[in-house]
């Protein structure tokens, strides 16, 4: 299966102004979601999150962290898995710690103290159910 970069990839949605347009007035095709269009939310101290694909009861979130970038510790109502797509982490959840890299994964359950720390730069992916209304009304 090939592999494409933004620059080389088949289709470069922000070469389609038809896209371009339709994101820029905050439309979205809800099956698929172009990242490269994908608005991006500067959260606090080294990271930055992204809301991909999305419906009441699931969603899909990119979080970038610079290197030494906190995910302060907290808990939320909604099921989470993460997925480390890049980089090197010190993840809690709940009274364990672990340290996780590229293609590991964990669970956080409704209501479980979480919190991450970027031990060098990298990208968590995010998955809730249901979905975090709070994150979509900051990009309404």
């Amino acid at each position: 299966m090939p592999s494409y970069s933004r620059s080389d990839s088949p289709h470069d949605p922000s070469a389609d102004p038809e896209l371009v347009e339709s994101a820029t007035r905050g439309h979205r095709d809800h099956t698929f979601v172009h990242g490269a269009l994908a608005q991006w939310e500067t959260m606090h101290g080294g990271v930055r999150r992204q809301i991909l694909a999305h419906t009441t009861d699931l969603m899909l979130v990119r979080v970038d962290f610079d290197a030494g970038a906190v995910g302060q510790l907290h808990q939320h109502q909604h099921r989470q898995i993460s997925y480390v797509a890049e980089g090197r982490f010190r993840a809690q959840v709940g009274d364990e710690t672990r340290e996780l890299v590229r293609g590991d994964s964990f669970l956080v359950l409704a209501n479980k103290p979480h919190s991450v720390v970027a031990l060098e730069a990298g990208t968590l992916l995010d998955s809730f159910t249901p979905a975090r209304e709070d994150f979509l009304a900051v990009i309404a």
